[in-house]
């Protein structure tokens, strides 16, 4: 099975083309351009790099959130777009997951992964899971201990320390790199990994869940926080 896969969650994100239980090219978007700027064309160089056409493409695979809100409903839309020309499926993937998933390869089971995605204003897109006994990039590999929310690192690192037990915990994302003073001083004994490419682990958990695959008018952002502009609009008297 041979799968195109979007991350637009932060300003560079990523694409990935997989065969099916391996990664054939991932790569970082142009962080200096816009998504608008940059989408369907950084899909359409990646699959011409590889000599292969739209129409070769089995299933279409992408980030469904949270992450940038335009980020968000312009990549979704590109992906719809060329699924729908081509009378593909899409499989969305929550972003937390990926990154989770991303994190959990070298993870022994019991240990804990916690992501923090930059939200700005302070605060970061968060989620926990505990690892698994299963296959790498199946929906048994991580069990959700925290479901994702929004929140300040201070209010998050004082809810899990109370909730979650003394095991191994990898803190991944680019929020927990922003924020890896108070983690370092909060829960000491984490681990603070960058945040990777996640379109080639996208692209991985697509093929293990193409059951799950949708058509893609079904596909819905997940933005957990609501959209400035609606704020805006409902505070307007």
């Amino acid at each position: 099975m041979r799968v195109l896969a979007l991350d637009s969650t932060t300003r560079a994100g990523s694409v990935a083309l997989v065969e099916d239980d391996r990664i054939v090219e991932e790569r970082s978007g142009d962080r200096s351009r816009t998504h608008a700027e940059r989408l369907p064309m950084e899909l359409l160089a990646l699959v011409d790099a590889h000599e292969l056409a739209l129409g070769d493409v089995d299933l279409y695979a992408v980030a469904s959130g949270p992450g940038s809100f335009t980020g968000l409903r312009i990549g979704i839309a590109t992906v719809q777009g060329l699924a729908l020309v081509h009378g593909r499926r899409i499989v969305a993937v929550p972003a937390l997951e990926a990154l989770a998933l991303a994190a959990s390869v070298a993870a022994a089971p019991g240990t804990l992964i916690a992501v923090w995605m930059d939200a700005h204003r302070r605060d970061v897109f968060a989620a926990a899971y505990r690892v698994r006994a299963a296959a790498p990039f199946s929906a048994a590999r991580l069990e959700e201990v925290d479901s994702p929310r929004v929140d300040a690192p201070a209010a998050l690192l004082d809810r899990w320390g109370a909730v979650l037990p003394a095991a191994p915990a990898i803190f991944v994302g680019d929020g927990a790199e922003l924020f890896d003073g108070g983690i370092r001083r909060g829960m000491p004994r984490a681990c603070i990994v960058p945040a990777p490419l996640v379109a080639g682990t996208i692209g991985r958990m697509a093929v293990a869940r193409a059951s799950d695959a949708v058509h893609p008018a079904a596909v819905r952002p997940l933005y957990i926080r609501r959209p400035d502009a609606e704020i805006a609009r409902d505070a307007r008297p």
